[in-house]
């Protein structure tokens, strides 16, 4: 079968690899089948986003995923990103355990920041959420998760945009090779498992889906239903958007019956 004949695979694999004797671990994965599901759920939705701000979303799925690899399975995690300018709210959300990642826009009524800001949230089941936030200096979602390697993680960590949508990461390890980390470029590491001495440690998949649907919407609603003429304001139906993936539910006063 020719290369172009090859089936596209319906989830984005990331490996979890430890580079021996550098002691780093790299994450990798190729990201057309979790930006393929994206644009299909754009389009099923009717939500468009200027060409950077698309991009930025999409890289920012990207890097996200791979520190959801780099983190225990049992963590769900959201990030949101306050963005100075233009004024804007990115937000992505994914699950190891459930094999998803999910992300939108604010793009109305954002309120502007002193500075970008990026938050954190881990959640673990039984226990409080943890938060953390950091400062961010740039539009870069590859400069954010670096940022917040060395503010949050409290280790240095690369990360690159290679060719054909493939991602990677590399974070420092304890007693890392400072002076090899140091040197490493998109060259080097796209060349990493064949130059060292590499093992991996782990596989994940994910795709991107969200999880929501029109009843779970509804649920969300259950306050209004002693007084829906207050949510409809006179008219037959309202749109209502998930806020993880931004997708659109029409609602009428007899779905909260």
């Amino acid at each position: 079968m020719s290369e172009s004949m090859q089936p596209v695979e319906s989830f984005t694999k990331v490996e979890s690899i430890f580079v021996r004797h550098r002691n780093c671990l790299l994450l990798r994965g190729q990201f057309t089948p979790i930006y393929t599901d994206y644009y299909l759920h754009l389009m099923e939705h009717k939500i468009r986003h200027s060409n950077d701000l698309d991009a930025q979303l999409k890289d920012l799925l990207a890097v996200f995923t791979l520190h959801l690899t780099a983190r225990p399975w049992a963590e769900t995690i959201a990030w949101t990103v306050n963005q100075r300018a233009p004024r804007v709210n990115f937000f992505v959300t994914g699950s190891s355990t459930f094999e998803n990642v999910t992300g939108r826009l604010f793009t109305k009524d954002v309120k502007e920041p002193a500075t970008s800001l990026l938050f954190s949230q881990t959640t673990v089941s039984g226990q409080e959420p943890r938060t953390t936030s950091v400062e961010l200096s740039s539009n870069d979602p590859i400069q954010w998760i670096e940022h917040y390697y060395a503010q949050s993680e409290q280790r240095p960590a690369k990360c690159f945009r290679l060719d054909d949508e493939n991602y990677v990461l590399i974070a420092a390890q304890p007693g890392y090779d400072e002076e090899w980390f140091g040197e490493l470029d998109a060259k080097k590491v796209a060349a990493i498992t064949e130059d060292e001495q590499t093992k991996v440690l782990e596989t994940r998949k994910f795709g991107f889906a969200c999880g929501c649907s029109k009843e779970r919407i509804v649920s969300t609603l259950g306050a209004w239903k002693e007084k829906p003429g207050e949510l409809f304001q006179g008219e037959d139906t309202i749109t209502v958007n998930c806020p993880r993936c931004g997708a659109h539910y029409p609602v009428t006063p007899d779905d909260l019956t």
